[in-house]
Formats: structure tokens, sequence, C-alpha cells
């Protein structure tokens, strides 16, 4: 991004201050790739290694709000610098929490493991798929500052949200069908609402970038498909 400020300092924190973000984000891609990785192939041994390695995402976290204090108290940003500054520090929230949802698959991989694995679902790795590529999208359009490219990843959520959908129904089937899966299915459901949740961290960090460039808040009403807090079981299959 391009500065005119008099003080070289002012603009070398602020630089640290979206690299911080930076390494943040591909820490939690990595996370996330690994998470899928161990549920994809029951590894429960890779999926403890991802919980015990949780950690450096939380203190980047700490560290973004301590360069943040930091700027706020000795700085005092206005306009522009200061939605960088607020942004970044809620983008780094989003990541955090993208950070806990990735440890919480490999938590629910640990115990598919104990299950014996449970039935193989292909809309898992789908949707992960579309999750991951929205993560990715999302941090370089952080980087490039580019408007068009935060817009597509808010607008697909919604794919994201149909697949999810699709997911849950078929997880459902599976348990009706035979009441031995519903512990290893109800471990998945888990794992598809945390990929679920990642999507609208992506979404949240694409509003903050249209929130840096523009001003504004309001990108209008997030085009959601999440449709199970009222899926009755109406397809259910026949005894």
């Amino acid at each position: 991004m391009a500065s005119e400020h008099i003080v070289h300092s002012y603009d070398t924190e602020l630089s640290q201050l979206a690299d911080t973000i930076l390494r943040m984000g591909g820490l939690v891609e990595s996370q996330i790739a690994a998470a899928v990785a161990a549920v994809t192939a029951r590894d429960s041994t890779a999926a403890s290694k991802i919980v015990a390695d949780d950690r450096p995402i939380d203190e980047l976290e700490l560290d973004v709000e301590r360069q943040v204090t930091k700027m706020l108290a000795l700085r005092q940003p206005m306009a522009a610098d200061l939605r960088r500054v607020i942004g970044a520090l809620r983008l780094a929230g989003d990541l955090e929490r993208m950070g806990d949802l990735g440890a919480n698959i490999a938590k629910r991989t640990i115990a598919l493991a104990q299950t014996g694995g449970g039935p193989s679902v292909w809309l898992i790795p789908r949707m992960a798929e579309l999750v991951q590529a929205m993560v990715k999208q999302v941090l370089d359009a952080f980087v490039t500052q580019d408007i068009d490219k935060a817009v597509a990843v808010w607008r697909r959520d919604q794919e994201v949200d149909e697949v999810y959908n699709s997911l849950f129904r078929q997880l459902l089937t599976y348990m009706f069908e035979d009441p031995r899966n519903i512990t290893a299915c109800t471990h998945l459901l888990f794992v598809a609402k945390n990929l679920e949740r990642i999507a609208d961290h992506a979404t949240n960090m694409a509003e903050v970038i249209n929130f840096l460039q523009t001003g504004e808040r309001d990108m209008g009403q997030r085009p959601k498909a999440d449709t199970t807090s009222t899926y009755v079981g109406t397809d259910r299959p026949e005894d």
C-alpha cells in the first residue's frame, strides 16, 4: 500500500503489522490443510500434532494486539491509517478463530479414529477444498488490497453453505439407515460445521478488506444458504 508519511518509522510499523497478519494467515492455511488431510485419512497421529501446534497462531494474535495498542497510543492514527490498524485487529481475531476451528477438526479426527473411522463421505473433501480456496483468496486480497477478490470470497460463502446442506442430509441419512453410524456421523457433522465456520470467518475478512479500502462497512445482505436449522428430515429413507 502506498504511503506518504513523513515519519519513516510509522510506515515501518504499519508494514510490520501487515506482515504479522500474513504470518498468521500462512500458519492458519497450513493448519487447515493439515487438519483436512488428517480427517480424510483418519490419521489420529497427525491430528494430535495439529492440536499440539496451535499455540503459535495464538502468540501472533497477541503480537498483533501489542502492535495495535502501541500504535494507537503513540501514533494516534486517523482516517485510512486508523482503518488499517483497527482492521488488522479484526483480521487477527478471525484468523485466530480459524486456527481454533482447524484444531477442532483435528480433535474430531482423533475421536473418529477411535470409532473405527465412520463412513466415507466424499462431500467433506469437496467442502474443504472450497473453504481452503476461500482462505487463500482472502489472504491474497489482503496482500494486493484487491476489492474484487474480497467480493468474490464474500459471494462464495453461499456455495459452501449449499455443500454443507447436502452433507448434513447425507450424514443424517447414514444415521437413519444404521444406528451404529450415529457416533461417527456426529463427529463428521462437527467437522463439517467447523469448515462452514471457517468459511464464515473468511467472509468476515472479506468485509474487513472492503472496509479498509472504501471506509464502508455494509456490503449488503450476506448470500447465506445454510438451511440445516430448519431441516426436518423429510428425505429420510423408508424403513
